[in-house]
């Protein structure tokens, strides 16, 4: 499908949608749609669209399922401690409401305790495939459970907004449907990105651009827009949007990518996984003790996660994660 498209061509096409979704997200968020709302309930579906359309074309064309699996791995721990990471050494990141209005402080310790709740669903699930997956795998039955506890953690948020609106007497902008067509016509780009870059990556058997790295690579390709989100965000200043668009984005890669492949395809999961899931629950554990008690992310904190991931990354690439 890549034809006469270069890898670069097609990564340069993966970030212009990107870009594009960015935009309309961006607007939604001045038609009433609140930072955690939009960090939780609306950015993790195109932000994490790549992700789910990678699923489709593993499946498609028959590839490895233990990629699969890698790629969502890669995808949470680079949000954990990259994407939150380095913003918050830049401009850093504040959950404080940076007023002393009541009503302020009010709604700003309302969207931490949403946050928390999101951090601490995040830890749930990544459990949940730990312990699905003692037996080696996650079978057809464990992808319904997986699938099952993502959509009604959605349907949670969803029942969230309607009570608050409902008690607030407002509502959305009608606009924000021609905001979401608009992101899904972008998103026939991110289709055909993906398609072509893992078709071509398959296509190679020698190096590391290859079929042999496609999980690691896919997951760094599939965070390029979260990256966009991060910085973009936390240049404005908007810490809740920062945070929840990370770790929303990571419960679209465990456990609904995970889920879904495995109840068309039973998914075997790498030597590392079981270790490796401990790992983000640990992490995870750690930016919520950040939202609780520091209300941010302390940069000696954001720094000690940037060496926790260029740790874990050479361990990867040294084959102690094979």
């Amino acid at each position: 499908m890549a034809g006469a498209w270069t890898p670069l061509a097609l990564v340069g096409i993966f970030l212009l949608s990107s870009l594009i979704i960015l935009w309309r997200l961006e607007l939604m968020s001045h038609r009433g749609v609140e930072g955690t709302v939009l960090g939780t309930l609306f950015m993790p579906y195109f932000s994490g669209l790549g992700n789910l359309i990678f699923i489709g074309v593993v499946l498609q064309q028959n590839g490895p399922a233990r990629e699969v699996a890698i790629n969502s791995w890669t995808n949470n721990l680079t949000n954990l401690c990259l994407l939150l990471a380095l913003p918050a050494l830049i401009w850093g990141i504040s959950l404080d409401a940076g007023s002393k209005a009541k009503k302020a402080q009010r709604e700003f310790k309302v969207h931490r305790l949403s946050l928390a709740l999101t951090i601490v669903a995040m830890i749930f699930f990544t459990l949940a495939v730990w312990v699905l997956g003692q037996d080696g795998q996650i079978d057809r039955f464990d992808g319904f459970a997986l699938v099952g506890l993502f959509l009604f953690w959605q349907c949670f948020h969803i029942f969230e907004v309607l009570k608050e609106n409902t008690r607030q007497g407002k509502g959305w902008h009608p606009m924000i449907v021609v905001d979401v067509i608009l992101i899904l016509m972008g998103s026939f780009l991110t289709l055909f990105a993906v398609d072509s870059i893992v078709n071509e990556l398959l296509q190679r058997s020698d190096g590391f651009l290859s079929g042999q790295q496609l999980g690691l690579l896919t997951g760094w390709l599939m965070v390029l827009p979260n990256a966009v989100l991060a910085f973009y965000y936390a240049y404005k200043q908007r810490g809740d949007v920062v945070y929840s668009s990370q770790v929303g984005d990571g419960h679209i890669c465990i456990p609904l990518c995970i889920g879904l492949f495995a109840i068309f395809k039973p998914m075997p999961l790498p030597d590392f996984m079981a270790k490796g899931l401990i790992f983000i629950v640990v992490i995870a554990a750690v930016h919520l003790a950040c939202v609780i008690f520091f209300k941010s992310l302390p940069r000696i904190v954001a720094a000690s996660l940037v060496a926790v991931y260029a740790y874990a990354l050479y361990v990867q690439l040294s084959g102690g994660l094979a």
